[in-house]
């Protein structure tokens, strides 16, 4: 069993076979059902063990004589380094948000250049070898990177945050090696022209920023700086990770408000004002340190296109306004984008699944699969301009017409002097670029009906088949071109019989298809209204999000609860559903339960930790007979293992006495970073220690979380997830042999498990569960 509680690859028999002597006999107490659900997740583009965190404050007797030794100034120190490391999160992630922008802007740039001018001297084959070779070489170094170095960072990464932020760990998702990599790789995945965005990234880079600031830094690498290491539980871990997603989604639109509420909305499964207050300071700082090297950037000395990029400009600003009759059109355009967000959820979900049947194969596949898809991009972004017909350069054109080698609404591409080619304006472009051609005010006449529908084809087909290859890549991007072409084609077809130009269609496109893919309202709603820098949006884009996202309801859930539910991590959600309202928790509890007396022997603890994987064990005290024994708390297994380890023994069974909490200290009992802790196997132990004995009381948690038998299965999900538990003690009803029935744990809860346990639960069309439970009587021991 690991930390979650159910039985995983262990020797059945082994665990199931008596483990205690015969004075516990009594006590041990079984469930017959066992929990079967998967104890591993896909995390990154590998398979990893997951395990739950501990958000509970475990209130023993050292953890209490510990707190009350604290003064008024280490108290001060706790607080104000909560914010001095707010305030290097947003220094941090401000200027990796910066430097990715600027490094994926001259990186492509350059490509973009050399092509072109390869492409004006006639020379059009060696301009496509050098765009194929350039974009595969690229691909190929993003890939083997993350395979190699930290599987952990292919994807977004936002999934494996959202998940953490709801209590589900998993190995390597916020390492050092996962941070450098997720930077590396965006960089040079983005660059490689493959139809993936830095937003995703982002947020996972930022999360992995202030989980090594929290922690102190790194000690596998010795990057460690002890006067940061003040946040030894998974509590203050937490917050600082929420706030470190909001300043990803902030460095990456220059969204400050707009990261705080997708971090609210989105990420974070608790949430209260302190924290409100840390994340909106984080993200103000993030603010400030982008628009410093803005202005500095402005100057000329970023490079060939050092002001270019989404979060460098405003991509558009105007003077609006609408009537009445636009507001039809404008519903259609979010019902319909409702639709092709739930459609491309849908398709993303199955390319997932069959990706990860080739990744299963091995490194080499992971990389020839992102090398096939860079060969497919790159032949479709050189070749489809071709089938575009050139047009002549407007009079009044806004800018140089056509533009050669650079960013800008006018790209010549094949063209004779004087016409530019539409298609290469939007395809051969950064995703930045396009999304800035496609938002620009004055353009109606820009582009021709069948470039933007080939556009939108493109985008829509190459961003589904660019995600799950193993590099670091995002969502956001790719769904705000897709969404902006549908709305420029929508505001084409309207043409005259609307007010609204065509780059606002575009503007209200990408709010549709991201309302239809992501599900977000509010976060989405001031994003937009960041990135656009135009207040007169506001009604509009409420109404396009709130249709988008009600409409793709309907079909399925949002595109990171199905990649967490593809993925198989543990996601708990913030409700029930209504058959868990039918249930008791007695009816999904599972064993076997292993029991510790209060003082316990050390040969019993060191079995019982080899041969199996809990993570909690109550510990109970026995009573003068006939009454039964009292559950005194539970006990975790790091505490046992450092009990061991520092050889905490007396030989006789009685009570410790205060002087026993001289040879520990607060440290030894705080959560060891984001590494491996120690493991029984390291323990090394005399057959004279093993029959010594090990007084428990001062470091079991005396007030666990319980809940009575009878309770409803949909209660104790509730509190389970409000207050961030890891485990959850079931009490009998009524006096018994055993004073406590079983643990629940997160994966109690999977409707796997359930389904698993009561086969007779049916589904009806309307998704509401109907069954009727048959109540067999069954045995206890």
């Amino acid at each position: 069993m690991n930390g979650n509680g159910s039985l995983n690859g262990e020797d059945v028999e082994s665990i199931t076979a008596p483990l205690i002597p015969s004075h516990h006999h009594g006590h041990n107490y079984h469930r017959f059902a066992l929990n079967n659900t998967s104890q591993v997740a896909l995390v990154g583009a590998n398979v990893s063990p997951i395990e739950s965190l501990d958000y509970e404050i475990l209130e023993n007797e050292f953890f209490k004589q510990d707190w009350r030794s604290h003064d008024a100034v280490e108290v001060f120190q706790y607080i104000f380094m909560k914010w001095f490391i707010c305030f290097l999160v947003g220094i941090v992630v401000g200027m990796i948000g910066f430097c990715n922008n600027l490094a994926v802007e001259n990186i492509a740039g350059v490509k973009f250049v050399i092509t072109s001018n390869m492409m004006l001297e006639g020379r059009y084959w060696m301009a496509f070898v050098v765009f194929f070779v350039y974009n595969l070489a690229l691909a190929m170094f993003a890939s083997t990177i993350t395979s190699l170095v930290a599987p952990a960072a292919a994807g977004s990464g936002i999934p494996e945050v959202k998940a953490y932020l709801n209590g589900v760990d998993a190995p390597g998702i916020f390492s050092i090696r996962t941070l450098i990599v997720k930077i590396i790789g965006s960089i040079t995945a983005v660059s490689s022209s493959l139809l993936i965005g830095k937003a995703g990234p982002m947020v996972h880079t930022g999360a992995c920023v202030a989980a090594l600031l929290g922690q102190g830094g790194s000690k596998k690498y010795g990057l460690t700086w002890k006067w940061l290491r003040y946040f030894k539980n998974d509590r203050d871990r937490r917050d600082l990770v929420t706030c470190g997603s909001a300043a990803g989604i902030a460095a990456s639109f220059c969204s400050p408000v707009g990261g705080l509420l997708f971090a609210l909305e989105e990420m974070a499964s608790w949430w209260r004002g302190a924290l409100l207050w840390r994340a909106f300071f984080t993200t103000a700082v993030i603010a400030i340190v982008l628009r410093a090297w803005i202005d500095f950037c402005l100057s000329g000395k970023c490079g060939l296109f050092g002001t270019g990029g989404l979060i460098m400009f405003d991509v558009y600003s105007s003077n609006m306004s609408y009537h009445l009759e636009d507001v039809p059109p404008v519903l259609a355009l979010a019902f319909v984008g409702g639709i092709l967000g739930s459609l491309y959820n849908y398709l993303l979900t199955k390319v997932l699944r069959i990706y990860n049947l080739i990744h299963e194969k091995g490194i080499m596949y992971k990389v020839l699969l992102a090398c096939s898809v860079s060969i497919f991009t790159s032949s479709l972004l050189f070749g489809l301009p071709w089938l575009a017909s050139c047009r002549p350069c407007p009079a009044d054109a806004s800018e140089a017409c056509p533009t050669i080698g650079r960013s800008g609404n006018y790209k010549k591409f094949q063209c004779p002097p004087g016409h530019y080619n539409d298609l290469a304006s939007l395809i051969f472009n950064t995703n930045d670029d396009a999304i800035s051609n496609l938002f620009s005010k004055n353009t109606d006449s820009e582009f021709q009906y069948s470039s933007v529908l080939i556009f939108l084809i493109t985008c829509f087909c190459l961003s589904i088949f660019s995600y799950g290859v193993v590099v670091p890549a995002g969502l956001f991007v790719p769904v705000i071109v897709t969404g902006a072409s549908y709305g420029r084609f929508v505001g084409m077809l309207m043409g005259s019989y609307t007010n609204l130009n065509h780059g606002l269609y575009a503007v209200l496109g990408a709010a549709s298809l991201l309302g239809g893919t992501m599900r977000m309202t509010v976060s989405l709603c001031v994003i937009i209204l960041e990135l656009t820098n135009n207040l007169l949006l506001l009604p509009l884009v409420m109404l396009v999000l709130l249709v988008s996202k009600t409409t793709a309801d309907v079909f399925n859930s949002n595109i990171y609860d199905l990649i967490m539910k593809a993925k198989g991590l543990p996601y708990l959600k913030g409700h029930a559903e209504p058959y868990m309202r039918q249930l008791t928790v007695r009816d999904i509890v599972t064993g076997p339960l292993q029991l510790f007396n209060g003082i316990e022997k050390v040969g019993n603890i060191v079995h019982v930790l080899r041969t199996t994987g809990h993570n909690g064990f109550p510990v109970i005290d026995e009573s003068p007979p006939p009454e039964p024994p009292i559950l005194f708390g539970l006990v975790l297994r790091a505490h046992l293992i450092e009990l061991l380890k520092k050889k905490a023994f007396v030989s006789t069974p009685v009570r410790t006495t205060t002087d026993a909490f001289e040879q520990f200290s607060s440290e030894d009992f705080a959560k060891r970073g984001l590494g491996n802790g120690d493991k029984i196997e390291d323990i090394e132990l005399t057959e004279e220690e093993m029959e010594m004995y090990i007084d428990l009381h001062p470091f079991t948690n005396a007030s666990p979380y319980t809940v009575v038998e009878t309770m409803s299965l949909a209660k104790a999900l509730i509190l389970f997830r409000q207050v961030g538990l890891r485990h959850l003690l079931v009490i009998p009803k009524m006096s018994s042999i055993s004073p406590i029935v079983g643990i629940l744990t997160r994966h109690d809860f999977m409707p796997e498990h359930i389904f698993g346990m009561h086969p007779m639960l049916v589904s009806s069309k309307s998704k509401r569960l109907r069954f009727r439970l048959v109540r067999k009587s069954q045995p206890r021991t």
